[in-house]
């Protein structure tokens, strides 16, 4: 029981997390992590939660539209750590010349470690297992 608990308070986390990426607002999406964030991208490389803000900064401004889904795949909860290994797939619009768009499409699968702390959900760590763009 005390899982489905963790599993619907998540869930709600990820609905205003996915709306923020809707909106293209990054503040509110790196809300979500605790300041002490180790985010890996699929290539390896490690950010902190300023980085990723900067990161998520910088590509907003370049996207007309953004979409995003994601599902489940398993998770388990351990020592006070809610783990979920995720897949997401998102559509990003760019403009491309003057008049026209060009659509983008990402799919990841992502390992999320979440804690809570002080009564609210954060994630403290992210992994890209997986990054598929086309």
């Amino acid at each position: 029981m005390e899982t489905d608990l963790i599993i619907a308070a998540i869930d709600k986390i990820h609905q205003k997390a996915n709306q923020a990426l809707v909106h293209k607002d990054a503040n509110d999406f790196v809300s979500h992590f605790d300041d002490s964030l180790n985010y890996t991208d699929a290539a390896g490389a490690s950010l902190s939660k300023k980085q990723l803000l900067t990161s998520l900064e910088r590509s907003f401004r370049n996207i007309k539209s953004y979409q995003t889904s994601h599902y489940r795949i398993k998770s388990t909860e351990e020592d006070g750590i809610f783990t979920e290994k995720i897949a997401r797939k998102s559509i990003l619009i760019k403009p491309n010349l003057l008049l026209f768009s060009k659509k983008h499409t990402i799919q990841t699968e992502e390992i999320n470690h979440w804690k809570n702390i002080n009564g609210d959900w954060k994630i403290i760590a992210v992994e890209i297992v997986l990054e598929e763009k086309y």
